[in-house]
């Protein structure tokens, strides 16, 4: 037996309740991942900042491999790449060179940027610390500093002791955010500033490339794929 149908009112013909639900005149598109990007970092602070990135339609996959020497990371990257059948786009290789550590550092520094070059990997580094691209958000400096100088002025910036809290989780997740909202921090100049550091001392040997940082050209291609 056919179900009855309540008859409606005329007086509640309108009423919202019974009038049908129109679909939508937008047409809603799946995203797809059109690009993958491998980094590859040595520490929490550089992983964290780059997967807090908000692309869209490409895929960040940042690890950490801290630890391990700079030529050992480069390393330890082809065995990600050769142990898995996910293809990547990009391999962008970032560490950092602490000068303090002398000669031994230089060399190892040096042979890590070449062997990230020979194999097609991309190589972000800085000297003296992945920090400095931090600061270029605020200041130019195009002297040679000590990354203890960085973390100090770092701190002063945030109201943190950088040395202490600077590294933690739950700094470092939210280090993208905080220079975003920082009205006094740029983005922007810090990659116009990261270039023309790069332009004063390219013909040098990687490691008296000091202060540097090619950060500025991982993020670039960072913000290609932002989301609008």
């Amino acid at each position: 037996m056919p179900k009855s149908t309540r008859a409606i009112k005329v007086t509640d013909q309108n009423k919202a309740w019974n009038k049908k639900p129109k679909t939508s005149g937008y047409r809603i598109d799946t995203i797809s991942i059109n690009k993958t990007i491998l980094i590859v970092c040595e520490g929490q602070t550089e992983k964290l900042y780059f997967e807090s990135f908000p692309v869209l339609g490409v895929k960040i996959k940042a690890i950490d491999l801290k630890g391990q020497s700079k030529i050992k990371l480069i390393e330890s990257t082809k065995e990600i790449i050769d142990s898995t059948d996910e293809e990547y786009n990009e391999v962008w290789c970032v560490f950092d060179m602490d000068v303090k550590r002398g000669a031994d550092e230089f060399a190892d520094f040096d042979n890590a940027i070449n062997k990230a070059l020979e194999f097609g990997y991309k190589a972000a580094y800085s000297n003296d610390a992945f920090e400095l691209w931090f600061y270029l958000h605020y200041n130019l400096t195009n002297t040679q500093q000590l990354r203890s100088f960085y973390y100090k002025e770092l701190g002063k910036r945030f109201g943190i002791n950088y040395v202490k809290d600077g590294k933690k989780y739950s700094f470092c997740i939210q280090i993208y955010s905080i220079l975003n909202k920082d009205i006094n921090s740029s983005q922007q100049n810090a990659i116009e500033r990261g270039k023309a550091l790069f332009q004063e001392q390219k013909h040098l040997t990687y490691h008296k490339q000091n202060p540097i940082t090619k950060v500025y050209e991982l993020v670039e291609v960072l913000n290609e794929n932002l989301r609008r």
